[in-house]
């Protein structure tokens, strides 16, 4: 089992187009993937929360997962969603996407549900027993009402060695803090909010999976790798200029206020699924806003 980072750098959470009628945009979903890779992502994660994997069905999870591996081809590692709030489930999804040849898996913390730590220790065992790839876990209460403490995540990362990184998004640098003092070497810890990415780096973290590089990958992109280089000074300046535009894709609930930009700039449409409705006027005005300095030209 691999005992180093999937990636180091950005990672997007890739948006899953749709047509106007709500079905899979195949064609629009390759040509975000080459455009990723283009302007230097390092990873690729498929079918996490900005990929609104709620409401994708088990055909199209098949579908969605196949295409972006197969685009891909292997020119970066590819990492599949495969965390839900079922157990069986999240082994039948691992399963999958380790038969399409996806490299790793995203396992996020169960939902509604509200596990104890204890279950969810049982919950990542019973993944990494089925599918033998390596796993990201991904803590992220905002969205989960379930916060995976720093003490579960050293305990899972001593016991399960297949985990070998976290996207933590609870936006507690305390509880990051303990992370990063006490993980072992194996263990890789990305940002999971945008804006929390070069404070987690300047901690010593590996990275971020992203919700803005769908639409700025090469500008953000550059301010991770700049980070990552130690270059604090020009780092803390790239990350002021983007930080209005960080913000601005949670104004409305992701992932719509980024859609809306990359529709805007002719990638896609920017359907989303219900229960998610389409961006407001007056917020659709601010967010690109807030995008404009970074899409002239």
């Amino acid at each position: 089992m691999a005992t180093t980072p999937l990636f180091t750098g950005t990672a997007p959470a890739l948006v899953t187009p749709f047509m106007p009628d709500g079905a899979f945009d195949e064609s629009a979903f390759r040509r975000l993937i080459d455009w990723q890779i283009e302007e230097g992502v390092e990873a690729l994660v498929v079918l996490g929360t900005t990929g609104e994997n709620p409401t994708i069905s088990d055909t199209e999870r098949t579908t969605i997962t196949r295409v972006c591996i197969d685009q891909a081809a292997g020119r970066v590692p590819v990492i599949a969603g495969a965390g839900t709030n079922a157990t069986n489930n999240s082994v039948r999804y691992a399963r999958e996407a380790v038969a399409l040849g996806a490299d790793g898996l995203l396992v996020v913390g169960p939902y509604y549900n509200k596990p104890t730590q204890a279950g969810f220790v049982a919950h990542v065992a019973a993944i990494a027993d089925a599918a033998d790839v390596p796993i990201i876990l991904y803590n992220v209460p905002g969205r989960t009402v379930f916060n995976l403490q720093a003490e579960t995540v050293l305990q899972i990362a001593e016991e399960i060695p297949s985990v070998v990184g976290i996207k933590e998004a609870s936006g507690n640098l305390a509880q990051i803090s303990d992370i990063l003092a006490h993980r072992p070497d194996h263990l890789a810890v990305y940002a999971g909010d945008d804006e929390m990415a070069l404070p987690i780096i300047a901690l010593g973290g590996e990275g971020v999976v992203s919700v803005i590089a769908n639409a700025l990958p090469g500008v953000y992109s550059d301010l991770i790798r700049t980070a990552l280089d130690g270059d604090y000074a020009t780092a803390r300046e790239q990350h002021f200029q983007l930080l209005t535009a960080m913000r601005a894709c949670f104004w409305e609930p992701n992932p719509v206020p980024v859609k809306t930009v990359l529709a805007a700039i002719g990638r896609m449409q920017a359907t989303v699924r219900l229960p998610l409705v389409d961006i407001t006027e007056a917020t659709e005005q601010k967010v690109m806003a807030a995008f404009q300095p970074f899409l002239e030209g």
